[in-house]
């Protein structure tokens, strides 16, 4: 199940994923798991830094096939194990940069064997923001699932 959702500034996906929510979660919080999926199919380099407790910083730095740097910050305003997690997010790279730090939120709800996976990221400046990031995000989603087929 996939369900995208999208106004002007607010970007929801609902996608199941075929894990226990314990799994998902750590798969969602735990770099060395992040870089197997949390960057879009093709990137060809994933590390990310993460300092999971509320005021804690995270870094992922990605590159794609043509040899492009995208670098997220944010910082995390939610942690919840392993039910809610929050965290704010903008690029390094001027070209990519928003002017604005967006808010992801991500729910994970167990649904038996499976888990249900809820990520709003809200407060785009532009909606070509929204467009490109539901682009990234059900990228991401897609190799987040693979990885537990």
């Amino acid at each position: 199940m996939n369900t995208v959702r999208t106004t002007e500034t607010t970007l929801h996906i609902t996608r199941m994923i075929p894990a226990p929510v314990e799994k998902v979660w750590q798969a969602w919080t735990r770099p060395e798991l992040l870089a197997r999926w949390a960057a879009p199919e093709g990137s060809d380099h994933i590390d990310y830094e993460v300092d999971l407790r509320v005021g804690g910083a995270y870094t992922l730095h990605m590159r794609t096939p043509e040899g492009g740097k995208h670098t997220a910050v944010g910082v995390y305003t939610e942690v919840d194990a392993p039910h809610r997690l929050a965290y704010n997010w903008d690029w390094v790279e001027e070209d990519y940069r928003m002017g604005v730090d967006t808010l992801v939120t991500v729910q994970f709800r167990p649904a038996g064997e499976a888990t249900e996976v809820v990520l709003t990221h809200e407060h785009f400046p532009v909606a070509e923001a929204t467009e490109g990031h539901n682009e990234g995000w059900t990228s991401c989603l897609n190799r987040l699932e693979g990885i537990f087929s």
